[in-house]
């Protein structure tokens, strides 16, 4: 048959120190949210929002540990509900940014920008329609 060389199969390899993140190439729902470092020091890493709360911050205790100083130590929580997800700031130095809007506690929805400090993260509830590979 025609159309049917060689390169019709294309290898997809995560970076060893990404191991741990969902695969976003499968089409399957994520069971658990997910927010994605796309602008930063540590751009590329995933992290799953397994627990009711997550801390974020600059502490390598934080379970999204964001490693730069214009990170607060104790900057952020994730707190999950049957009613839906928030993100909370803790007094941080530079705030929290949710689409644009500085806030003190804010709903995350699937595709969310969230701002700490000099990153940028992607709040997922299911698997993104797309990957913007940069190409």
């Amino acid at each position: 048959m025609a159309g049917l060389g060689t390169d019709s199969t294309r290898v997809f390899r995560m970076p060893i120190d990404d191991a741990t993140a969902p695969d976003l190439m499968k089409s399957t729902k994520i069971v658990n949210p997910v927010i994605s470092i796309i602008k930063g020091p540590q751009t590329g890493n995933t992290f799953e929002i397994t627990a009711p709360e997550t801390s974020v911050g600059r502490d390598p205790a934080n379970a999204i540990f964001l490693n730069d100083m214009t990170v607060s130590r104790s900057h952020a929580k994730i707190v999950r509900t049957p009613l839906g997800t928030t993100i909370e700031d803790l007094g941080s130095l530079n705030g929290t940014w949710v689409d644009g809007a500085i806030v003190n506690s804010a709903p995350l929805h699937d595709g969310s920008s969230v701002q700490i400090g000099t990153f940028t993260l992607i709040y997922h509830e299911s698997s993104p329609e797309r990957i913007e590979t940069g190409e």
